[in-house]
């Protein structure tokens, strides 16, 4: 087994996934995860090509946000659309990131996650609300590479 495989549990999985279904219950923006081993090239790069790759460029808000895990790096990346990038404070990253990296270093990669959902999800509420016939564009799946 991976270490991606080995990095969360099913019920850990379905954890993210229902954060991400709570988070984007007030919005019309789209929240991803994505888990892979390493990256080859710089971190905020690979995210935004998994990003591409995931189609999250083809929100019609341009209001997708990327949570990417380079599992055995150590290292994530929150990656977020033109759409969103504009709208939210300057720094939201840096505290959200903060956030998370409070949990990993407690080894509660789960949690981390979640609350990074979450507040993802709380400041697209703000930005993007959901409306009358607001569809999920995307997967809420954890996705893995």
């Amino acid at each position: 087994m991976s270490h991606v495989e080995e990095f969360l549990t099913t019920e850990e999985e379905q954890e993210i996934v229902d954060a991400i279904l709570e988070a984007e219950r007030k919005t019309s923006g789209e929240i991803r995860v994505h888990l892979e081993a390493s990256s080859k090239i710089d971190h905020f790069s690979r995210a935004q090509q998994v990003f591409h790759f995931l189609k999250m460029d083809n929100t019609k808000d341009e209001n997708g946000v990327l949570i990417y895990v380079a599992v055995d790096d150590h290292k994530f990346v929150i990656y977020g659309d033109r759409g969103i990038d504009k709208a939210v404070p300057r720094g939201f990253w840096d505290s959200t990131k903060e956030v998370m990296e409070s949990h990993f270093k407690n080894g509660d990669f789960k949690q981390g996650i979640v609350d990074g959902i979450l507040r993802a999800g709380k400041e697209l509420e703000a930005h993007f609300p959901w409306h009358h016939g607001d569809s999920n564009e995307l997967s809420d799946a954890v996705s893995k590479g």
